[in-house]
């Protein structure tokens, strides 16, 4: 399983060239909700403390406070979280850190993202967003089946229009001193996401993003599609499951464990092509420069699995 997943590190100098690691390989859990912060409250608080459970408390250790700076996550720090999670109105959560003593240069093996969008939001296709990250270590101490598992935990409470859980590169894409390697690898292990979230939430409405190892579907793309069970019979590679997830719910899993790809060495990943073509009239694509530091952002990148 595990020679599938590439071993991804990408260091930038820092404070008395001190090398940062700032990109590594992991996996993540990301999901999108139409609905607005106030009534995703409970759903978000349930996600973290089945985050919390799974990785250790311990295993979170800074935040973004409301200047937009880092500050370690202490006792206050969580007094803060509870306070912004209770918010009103929109809520912005940003938690990382690592379980691994003498790490403090790999901050992003564990994160956690909450974007809760306004009622009103001044962007339409706005939705709010949650993302979870892993360090690879996880999957390989407690396998595929656990990882897909509280996968499927976590999003149960969820009120989720899409979402996907799989490999990622974990860390801080946007660096541009390794956006050149960045880009190149990611066109390299297709199935290894890159995604700036806020972004994302901010225009992504109604539409699904590029096929991963668990790719989440519900209103309106699954009923556009006619479906569960017309969903499963549009699908025909044998190691692909699609299950239900409630009436207007499910989830396609895509083979045993999850792949990265490595088109250098014609795996191409005709199972997460075959799932891309079928999710094409919904996919999201937006317009970004091709050579910006956001390439992630850009239409060739989300059509990868089509082009």
């Amino acid at each position: 399983m595990t020679q599938s997943i590439p071993h991804i590190r990408l260091h930038v100098n820092g404070d008395f060239d001190e090398k940062l690691l700032v990109v590594r390989d992991g996996l993540q859990i990301c999901l999108f909700l139409p609905q607005a912060h106030e009534t995703l409250k409970p759903h978000v608080q349930r996600a973290l403390d089945i985050y919390l459970h799974a990785i250790g408390r311990e295993s979170l250790s800074f935040y973004v406070d409301p200047d937009g700076q880092w500050q370690s996550l202490d006792a206050a720090g969580w007094d803060f979280i509870q306070q912004e999670l209770q918010e009103e109105f929109g809520s912005r959560i940003h938690m990382v850190g690592s379980s691994a003593p003498g790490e403090s240069t790999t901050r992003h093996r564990f994160r956690f993202q909450y974007v809760g969008r306004l009622e009103d939001s001044y962007w339409p296709g706005s939705v709010s967003a949650l993302l979870m990250t892993f360090p690879t270590k996880f999957l390989e101490a407690q396998g595929p089946e656990r990882f897909r598992a509280l996968a499927l935990e976590i999003v149960g409470s969820l009120p989720f229009s899409s979402g996907h859980a799989g490999l990622s590169f974990n860390g801080v894409p946007q660096a541009s001193v390794v956006r050149d390697e960045m880009k190149a690898l990611s066109f390299r292990y297709p199935a290894m996401d890159v995604i700036s979230l806020e972004d994302v939430a901010r225009e992504l409405g109604s539409r699904v993003r590029a096929p991963a190892w668990m790719n989440f579907l519900g209103p309106p793309v699954l009923s556009g599609l006619g479906g569960t069970e017309a969903l499963r019979s549009k699908l025909h590679s044998l190691a692909t499951t699609v299950q239900a997830l409630g009436p207007d719910r499910a989830v396609v899993t895509l083979g045993p464990y999850p792949e990265a790809g490595d088109t250098e060495q014609g795996q191409t990943l005709p199972a997460y092509r075959e799932l891309a073509r079928v999710l094409e009239p919904w996919l999201y694509q937006s317009s970004g420069v091709e050579d910006s530091d956001l390439f992630y952002c850009t239409r060739r990148w989300q059509r990868r699995f089509l082009d």
